[in-house]
């Protein structure tokens, strides 16, 4: 999700060598000397001494917050947390929030309620549609677990009437146990969704729904296509579904023995997800795939299969040699798999013994990198290629190094910055390019990064082309601005990675996929060959009821009078006003990522105005494809969903009072 609100940023801490003190000095403050202060630090440990000094740390910035502060309840916290911290360093102490309760300040946590919430709306969604809620509840309490609260005086202006007093006591807390220890280290830490429960989340649902949703519209345009629909249909159905359950005194997820006697379980939410191991049986609700239209049955999918796989029953044993329509990394793929190259990932370190292979295997990535971008000055290159902070993925084929891939990973803002690639020019072509960036995809897709972002000069942005690499960047600039460095002359490009693909065996897997579709469609065409008798049904003129032809008006201008007066009874029914108009982007974001076909009334009304209604068929699929739109795209218990069920038994009643259909 793109929609952030970013935690205080921690503060500047240079790392500056101390100057040697003589402790027989004197003290500036008082007659003593300096040593007489630290007697007592004699025997302290340097895991404690360290701890102590982070509480400095701490102090001095929270000194710069009370000076800087302008909201006086904020202040006062500030105030309140430094002079804890600095009694702590005086009396060597550990820091205790001193407050009449500790957490977690009422139950349910709002996370427990959004869990409670999932189960009680969704559980009985197949696995794949209940797994988008979780992904949903995920991206909302992460949302909380970020949000900066607005101040007591900024809410008394926006809101006079609601409990000022409860408001100030919950944002006191959220200062001390979440938000002052996100830069305080020495302060205990936890999260806003586990120890506030529905008092705090009601404070702030409707002003974070608000900004949420308009943030969201935002930035739709820099949304990757699968998480648009995702964000901007979806996401919003599911706040205003929770809206209710967070404002309703009836809602059975504040309940404490909620999933008492439950059978479908809690799910998970903010646990990270877990792959199953092959072993592992495949769970039975799992095992039960929803049949969709046009389908293949997976015995036919089996009985292909065994075709593909099985030598004798193709044309001929598969050869070692390549075919002229083999993919990019295919010869390189074989080559890794008789032995012939190997990929590693290798970086320098300062804390590590250097060992002597790696350190001859950077040496020759800079001679490759060198060699092949010329244009890069060499010292430039060293310094990144043996900086610790630089990894290379490299290409090593009979004990050297042909090729390789340096790379910065930035885990804290989602993504790498690719700084240089190459291979050396006498192993060019052979696939080893696209070969080394699959397994760099791999190797990130295990570090859960799915971002690259890359400057490309003019001859480089062919390779990245072919890599998945576009212009359209979908990593937001304040997440990089700053990190990656920037190549003048040069053009900046992104790669989004699909934890779902494995890189490495992707083409081998779409080579095998259209192998079973061409299977599949000669078996279509040896189907298609057979003759079949004609039908005999029709011998003796037998006609069908519901397609009664004497139902047709033949006169044109009959059929236009009868259509305009349904047209105008459907349009002056009460419950005609959602679909008088064409839909508006702005009132419903990704409708029409949803809805292919959109149809309204205005448009019915131009539509039998042009006479493009020849037949009352036509009239009756522009008709039915309204109800059926607005069914497909909002939820049951909304409003619209009603007025298009009630909507269209009126339809249908007058359509069956004018004859053109059978009571």
């Amino acid at each position: 999700l793109l929609i952030y609100q970013n935690p205080p940023p921690t503060p500047p801490r240079t790392d500056q060598q101390p100057n040697s003190v003589n402790l027989l000095e004197p003290c500036r403050s008082c007659s003593h000397t300096l040593g007489d202060h630290v007697t007592h630090l004699e025997n302290v440990s340097e895991e404690e001494m360290n701890r102590l000094l982070g509480i400095v740390l701490d102090v001095e910035y929270l000194y710069t917050c009370v000076h800087k502060e302008e909201d006086a309840d904020t202040k006062q916290v500030y105030f309140s947390l430094f002079k804890l911290l600095r009694k702590c360093i005086l009396q060597m102490g550990k820091p205790v929030v001193e407050a009449q309760e500790s957490p977690p300040f009422e139950k349910p946590s709002i996370e427990q309620g959004v869990n409670n919430f999932v189960q009680y709306k969704f559980s009985h969604l197949p696995s794949k549609e209940r797994q988008t809620i979780v992904e949903l509840a995920k991206m909302f309490l992460n949302q909380i677990n970020y949000w900066q609260l607005e101040t007591p005086s900024q809410r008394r202006q926006r809101a006079p009437a609601d409990d000022a007093a409860g408001y100030k006591v919950n944002y006191t807390r959220w200062l001390c146990y979440c938000n002052v220890p996100q830069f305080c280290d020495s302060l205990p830490r936890y999260e806003t969704t586990q120890i506030f429960g529905r008092t705090l989340l009601g404070s702030v649902f409707t002003v974070m729904r608000k900004q949420l949703l308009e943030q969201a519209r935002q930035e739709k345009d820099m949304l990757p296509p699968e998480k648009r629909t995702l964000i901007l249909t979806h996401f919003p159905k599911f706040l205003s579904m929770l809206e209710e359950e967070v404002y309703s005194h009836s809602s059975p997820i504040w309940s404490e023995n909620f999933l008492v006697g439950s059978t479908g379980g809690q799910i998970p939410i903010h646990t990270g997800g877990q792959k199953r191991k092959p072993s592992e049986p495949i769970p039975h609700d799992e095992n039960k795939k929803l049949r969709i239209v046009g389908d293949i049955p997976m015995e036919l999918i089996n009985e292909v299969m065994a075709t593909i796989t099985d030598p004798t029953s193709m044309l001929g044993p598969e050869t070692s040699l390549l075919s002229a329509h083999s993919a990019r990394d295919e010869a390189a793929r074989l080559e890794e798999r008789r032995g012939v190259i190997e990929f590693h990932v290798i970086g320098n370190s300062l804390n590590q013994k250097p060992n002597k292979r790696i350190l001859m295997w950077l040496v020759g990535l800079q001679n490759v990198f060198s060699h092949q971008l010329p244009r890069m000055p060499k010292e430039y290159i060293t310094r990144l290629v043996f900086d610790p902070k630089h990894k290379t993925l490299s290409l090593i084929k009979d004990g050297r190094v042909i090729g390789g891939i340096c790379f910065r990973m930035f885990p804290s803002q989602g993504f790498t910055e690719i700084v240089f690639c190459a291979v050396t020019s006498n192993e060019q072509v052979k696939g080893y390019g696209t070969h080394l960036m699959n397994h760099l995809k791999e190797y990130h897709i295990k570090h859960d990064i799915l971002n690259f972002l890359t400057y490309a000069d003019e001859y480089a942005i062919g390779y990245f082309k072919k890599q998945g690499f576009s212009k359209d960047i979908k990593v937001p600039k304040a997440k990089y601005l700053g990190y990656i460095k920037d190549y003048e002359g040069a053009t900046l490009m992104g790669c989004e990675l699909n934890p779902s693909i494995p890189y490495t065996e992707f083409s081998v897997i779409i080579k095998k996929q259209k192998e079973i579709i061409k299977k599949l469609i000669e078996r279509k065409q040896a189907q298609i060959r057979k003759v079949y008798p004609g039908l005999s049904c029709f011998k003796e003129g037998v006609i069908t009821s519901c397609c009664d032809p004497r139902k047709e008006l033949k006169d044109p201008d009959q059929l236009y009078s009868t259509l305009k007066t349904i047209l105008q009874h459907v349009k002056s029914h009460q419950n005609a006003w959602p679909f008088m108009e064409p839909v508006k982007k702005t009132e419903a974001p990704g409708y029409y990522q949803v809805i292919r076909f959109p149809m309204d009334l205005k448009t019915m009304s131009e539509r039998l105005k042009s006479r493009y209604y020849t037949t009352r068929k036509l009239f009756m699929a522009d008709m039915q494809r309204i109800f059926t739109n607005c069914r497909e795209y909002n939820p049951p218990e909304s409003q619209y969903y009603k007025c298009a069920n009630l909507l269209e038994k009126v339809f249908y009643t007058k359509i069956k009072e004018a004859g053109l259909i059978e009571k």
